[in-house]
């Protein structure tokens, strides 16, 4: 059986496992029964490092001979989301098929875990220790809180610990991945925007539904839901991070973009009016975004609404900030007599030095293990447990070393999550460099 066989098969029996979490979820067995599974699958790390569990989510430390160094810490977080709907194999089959690996959490994020967990695995089996403490966190519930991974950097904050870096979920291996980009590409997060829940209330005094009266509940929130889909509330910058991005990728890029991204110093204003039309990722780079996710009325399809809601998931920009962002949709909230209220926000969190030694170490060991991919710095549009560390870590990395196509990224948070089997061998390859590295 060949690594890439081997490594399959015990990605297989993570996955195997079903750890959806939920909201405000007090039952932690099927989390416990999870680090039994990885435990009997990764003896060595157990072994030799010492494991803490706080609520079901779990810290691993491996003692490294210089405790003058900053440690780093590795994190992935096991807890999944639903997989509901006609998936292809069964989510939670951890089936091996036609060269991948398919199950919920095969790339959100069992798959990294799994790499982490095995190059540790394989560098304590050969002796090897490291210089520095190495910590490994992997939450249960980052999808639906990120408690976890909040209560963990509280505890080592209060240790008095500070970290060279962390390195969670983010960027992966992608082709073109803004449109447009004809190369491969390392995309690895040095930030990511800060999430923002918001509920907008409209009310009236009702009525039936054969008398309607004009800007009802429901037609007020629709009304206000085109505007904000349509105006430029949320300023447009270009972080300096973009800039590099571009700068990387401009050899690659098609005509006339090439010559735009090229020349930024002189083009920025141009590549930011034509940015949005490469990909909504592209554009949501740009700038504070808000999508509309959940809605409720009344009871009754003849009753006109005395209260009508909508919840908008807001991911702000660093260049606008969370105060500044819910204050532009709170203006135009009050535009059409709508109530707001801040639901949750997450913490903001800082960018990463792109010329930093943790992030050109992550550089090094891609050029050394994917020789033909060009690494580049980018923000993360979605969210990751990495910004509960921010107060003890300047140097955030989102990267998981994953080569992946357009389906594969569709698939996370929807059908037919998978990996490839022939990714599983370069993700633990890297690693096992990065650990040596440090």
């Amino acid at each position: 059986m060949t690594r890439s066989e081997e490594y399959a098969n015990t990605l297989s029996k993570m996955i195997q496992c079903e750890t959806v979490s939920v909201r405000d979820q007090e039952d932690l067995s099927k989390f416990e029964a999870f680090h039994e599974v990885i435990r009997g699958l990764f003896p060595n790390v157990f072994a030799a490092m010492t494991a803490e569990v706080f609520h079901g989510s779990l810290l691993l430390r491996w003692p490294g001979s210089d405790p003058s160094l900053e440690p780093v810490l590795f994190m992935s977080h096991h807890d999944v989301v639903e997989a509901n709907g006609p998936w292809t194999h069964e989510p939670f089959s951890g089936d091996i098929a036609d060269g991948r690996v398919w199950g919920r959490g095969t790339l959100d994020t069992k798959g990294n875990l799994f790499a982490i967990l095995q190059s540790a695995e394989e560098l304590i089996k050969e002796g090897f220790v490291p210089k520095r403490d190495l910590y490994i966190e992997s939450a249960c519930n980052e999808e639906v809180s990120g408690a976890g991974a909040a209560e963990i950097a509280k505890i080592l904050q209060k240790r008095g610990i500070r970290l060279w870096m962390t390195m969670d979920e983010g960027g992966m291996i992608l082709h073109d991945p803004i449109g447009g980009a004809n190369g491969t590409f390392a995309m690895i997060g040095v930030g990511e925007k800060c999430g923002v829940n918001l509920k907008f209330t409209a009310r009236s005094k009702g009525g039936h539904a054969s008398t309607p009266g004009k800007n009802t509940p429901l037609v007020r929130l629709g009304k206000f839901m085109a505007a904000a889909d349509s105006s430029h509330i949320f300023k447009v910058e270009m972080e300096p991070v973009i800039h590099e991005m571009f700068r990387r990728m401009a050899p690659t890029l098609k005509k006339p973009l090439n010559k735009l991204a090229g020349n930024i110093g002189k083009t920025k204003i141009l590549l930011e009016k034509v940015m949005p039309s490469l990909s909504p990722t592209a554009a949501a780079m740009l700038r504070t975004t808000i999508a509309f996710t959940m809605a409720g009325g009344s009871d009754g399809a003849n009753v006109l609404p005395q209260e009508a809601w909508i919840i908008g998931n807001m991911r702000c920009s660093h260049h606008q900030g969370k105060k500044a962002s819910i204050a532009a949709i709170t203006k135009l909230a009050k535009k059409f007599d709508l109530n707001v209220e801040v639901l949750s926000a997450h913490q903001e969190s800082p960018i990463a030095d792109y010329n930093s030694e943790p992030f050109k170490l992550v550089e090094k060991i891609c050029g050394r293990i994917y020789p033909d991919v060009i690494p580049t710095p980018y923000l993360m549009t979605g969210a990751s447990d990495s910004r509960s560390f921010a107060k003890i870590c300047d140097n955030g990395i989102r990267f998981a070393p994953f080569i992946i196509d357009k389906q594969q990224l569709g698939s996370i948070h929807g059908l037919d999550e998978n990996v490839g089997v022939d990714t599983l061998e370069p993700a633990v390859d890297f690693f096992k460099e990065m650990m040596k590295e440090l």
